[in-house]
């Protein structure tokens, strides 16, 4: 259903294919203009499909009773179905669409289901709105299902992170008057080709660039403020996870806390991003202004910090006092950047007003994917323009 014709096919055999197709996604009302389902595989995924998306048709004189019912295993082989006949794509949209259209979310409290399903980001979400509710003989299963998840994550962003970071810090640590030793001759013979000398077949270095020594103490401190209001789910997943990996770099002190209504520290948690995220309780409402007020006080350093507020702004507690209080971090040195949402799932919804508010204080305000975070993390702590970067409309 989501390929093309197969290179080679006759016209009738490509007019057939594309009325397979139109057929599977139209469903039986279908069958009088495109013809029936002839292979056992094709009435499979139909199945699967009216299951979910015809669940509140009524056939005429019938009372139709499509959709995946209550018990666990009915909604464990339908599971299993999807994952044998679509792509992992797909099974993710479909999974998502089944917990919202036809209300799983207590299914998944169920170990034999949570075994079943493809783990992503949108279920380790739904699994830790679940969790002060979820039965011990489920949260093993859960805590494998996120962990599985975390790793990827971890695989996929950690290395290009650590990377950008550090060499981020280094070029922030290059001095132009080194030490003989600390001298980049590579960098210095590029930056002064211009006084080469022919007759004398050498080069004249008017300035040199030194690498930076490398620091045995702490360069640059970093505290991550997560919202966890329902509708940042994934942004609490891949921020936890770019937390873990900032903590394990010596040249970051990295605080992480999650806020709603209250605020929790898990600071000490972010040798393990699983760990971190049990530790949240995503859904409630949002008091930014108390979450910011908890932040000042780990910041020690205010020249050498990077505060980075993950939130859709909307406020909860007192507004103004939210604003004052980043304005004056800001004049205090401390770089102050706010991320509407930080996943894949496309243009957040979030508060145009107090987005504004905060552009008025210099303060950026937008969303990033999680592949593009590492590259906004160099920019940042390599003190670089990050409003200049985020214009550039490409995250």
């Amino acid at each position: 259903m989501t390929g093309t014709p197969e290179a080679g096919l006759s016209g009738t055999d490509e007019g057939e294919s594309r009325s397979r197709r139109w057929r599977l996604v139209l469903g039986a009302p279908a069958d009088t203009d495109l013809g029936g389902l002839d292979s056992a595989d094709d009435v499979v995924m139909d199945r699967a499909l009216s299951a979910l998306y015809n669940a509140d048709e009524q056939s005429p004189g019938t009372k139709r009773s499509a959709g995946l019912g209550g018990s666990a295993p009915r909604v464990a082989r339908w599971l299993g179905d999807i994952r044998s006949y679509f792509p992992s794509t797909v099974v993710e949209v479909m999974q998502r669409d089944a917990v919202e259209r036809l209300h799983l979310t207590q299914l998944l409290l169920e170990p034999e289901l949570l075994e079943a399903v493809e783990p992503d980001v949108h279920l380790v979400g739904t699994l830790l709105s679940l969790n002060r509710v979820m039965p011990e003989t489920t949260r093993a299963t859960a805590r494998t299902v996120v962990e599985k998840v975390v790793r990827d994550i971890e695989n996929r962003i950690a290395d290009r992170t650590v990377a950008a970071v550090s060499g981020a810090l280094d070029r922030a640590a290059r001095t132009a008057r080194p030490r003989l030793r600390d001298i980049d001759w590579d960098r210095t013979i590029r930056r002064n080709l211009a006084h080469y000398l022919p007759e004398q077949r050498t080069v004249v270095p008017e300035r040199l660039v030194g690498h930076g020594r490398k620091a045995k103490t702490v360069r640059r401190d970093v505290v991550l403020a997560i919202d966890q209001s329902g509708s940042m789910a994934s942004s609490v997943v891949y921020a936890s996870v770019f937390g873990a990996v900032l903590a394990s770099m010596r040249s970051l002190r990295t605080s992480l806390v999650v806020f709603d209504t209250a605020v929790v520290d898990l600071t000490e948690h972010l040798h393990d991003p699983v760990d971190v995220l049990f530790g949240t309780q995503l859904g409630g409402g949002t008091d930014i202004n108390r979450a910011i007020a908890y932040c000042q006080q780990l910041i020690t350093r205010p020249a050498e910090t990077l505060f980075v507020l993950i939130s859709d702004l909307y406020e909860g507690g007192v507004r103004d006092e939210m604003l004052r209080r980043i304005a004056t971090a800001r004049e205090a040195g401390v770089q102050v950047l706010v991320l509407l949402a930080l996943s894949d799932d496309g243009a957040p919804a979030y508060d145009h007003d107090n987005a504004a508010a905060l552009d008025a204080l210099g303060v950026p305000a937008f969303a990033c994917t999680p592949d593009a975070f590492p590259e906004l993390l160099a920019v940042a702590l390599g003190r670089g323009d990050v409003a200049a970067w985020a214009r550039t409309g490409i995250r």
